[in-house]
């Protein structure tokens, strides 16, 4: 398919550009309030505001849609427990602090810094962390504990789930290929529908136009410095996915506008969604795999998807279908989301040749690795540091102190 160039196109052709893009971006995008509690329509408000101060930074030159970040599922979790939702809200708005950082690092000695700090031996195994911490999650929620549907319904939809999106991420071509995660929660929920485990009288009570509950954030201590360094994955993700862009485009965003522009844009769009009540938002693969598919750069398809997401936050029923998902429907999903996570970490230490002989690497991976999926947690009074918070931590210091290898 040869490039297509609509900045000057007719303006339905920018807006249907502009759904697709929202379309492949959406079964991600709602997945993380749908399993941490939060108000999906306050993902699809932060996500949407937030790509559009993301572009009046970055003056509308990258083509990104930032949607909700899966980094931040178990913190999201841990923290409502133990500090409750408006503390939770305060302290996800805080992790902008850390983008912020980050880019006025990367503005003063440039991209390599990050690199420097945050090595693949550093962030592999944080990223592994992130995903199978939460593996007991989804495998409860896939065999239907502590949910009144019971074991025999909930394994048998939470494997069409799975087994769904399993083969559309396989088997199906072009745009399909893009949308495995919509596709299987589609097919699970119209299941569990035929088989009476849906709910739809909270769907028939709701309005058509409903503005969003918003969630006022309270700043706790003990909160922010927990979920602060959980913003090191997200981050490193974002420098790759904007080179991953740049290398599709034929551009160097780095340089224009800049990868302090897109950082600080990024954070501060993290900064609106947890003021109004919704998760960190961060770049998607699945948008860039869309770029090139469709071969459309234009950036402002990605304004038509931040519009039609603010749009959708406000329209009740929608919102209430979404929260009529069945858990165990969205457990076969999380079986195979957390997994590639982990597997995401693992392709970042092969892909960097880390040589895990070389006692330091091995060091840092393992002592990593177990803190991690161990639940080690350091409490020093109302402090608290533990997950990808102390994971994150622990690999910066250990890879800072230990001496490398000589050859290296």
């Amino acid at each position: 398919m040869h490039e297509t160039n609509v900045q000057n196109g007719p303006v339905w052709r920018q807006a249907i550009s502009g759904a697709q893009i929202l379309f492949v971006a959406f079964g991600a995008l709602v997945l993380v309030p749908l399993l941490t509690g939060l108000n999906p329509a306050m993902a699809l408000l932060g996500a949407g505001v937030g790509t559009l101060l993301f572009q009046a930074l970055t003056r509308r030159q990258v083509p990104i849609f930032l949607g909700s970040s899966f980094a931040f599922i178990a913190p999201i979790i841990y923290s409502v427990q133990h500090w409750g939702m408006s503390a939770t809200m305060g302290a996800l708005a805080c992790v902008s602090i850390m983008y912020f950082i980050f880019a006025g690092l990367v503005a003063r000695h440039g991209a390599e810094v990050v690199h420097k700090f945050m090595p693949p031996v550093v962030i592999g195994p944080i990223i592994m962390v992130i995903g199978l911490s939460l593996s007991g999650v989804a495998v409860n929620m896939a065999m239907g504990k502590d949910n009144p549907i019971g074991y025999g319904p909930a394994l048998l939809l939470a494997s069409v789930s799975l087994f769904t999106t399993v083969l559309v991420s396989i088997f199906s071509r072009r745009f399909l290929r893009l949308i495995p995660i919509l596709v299987g929660v589609v097919v699970g929920y119209v299941l569990a529908a035929i088989l009476g485990y849906v709910d739809f009288s909270k769907v028939a009570e709701a309005p058509w136009f409903a503005v969003p509950h918003f969630v006022t954030p309270e700043f706790n201590l003990s909160a922010v410095l927990f979920m602060l360094p959980v913003a090191l994955a997200p981050a490193i993700e974002h420098v790759g996915n904007v080179i991953a862009v740049g290398g599709l485009t034929g551009k160097d965003y780095t340089k224009t506008p800049g990868l302090h522009r897109t950082l600080a844009g990024d954070g501060l769009g993290v900064a609106f969604a947890g003021l109004v009540g919704g998760p960190p938002i961060t770049t998607y693969a699945e948008v860039t795999g869309a770029l090139t598919l469709t071969r459309n750069f234009n950036p402002v398809i990605m304004t038509w998807a931040a519009v039609f997401a603010i749009a959708l936050a406000f329209v009740g029923k929608f919102n209430a279908v979404l929260q009529s998902i069945p858990a165990p429907v969205m457990g076969g999903i999380m079986i195979l989301l957390f997994g590639s996570i982990a597997a995401i970490g693992l392709k970042t230490l092969i892909g960097a040749r880390t040589d895990l002989d070389q006692p330091r690497n091995l060091i840092i991976v393992s002592t990593v690795l177990v803190l991690g999926i161990g639940a080690f947690s350091v409490n020093i009074g109302s402090f608290v540091l533990q997950g990808v918070s102390l994971c994150g931590v622990v690999a910066i210091v250990l890879n800072l102190a230990l001496p490398k290898a000589r050859q290296d």
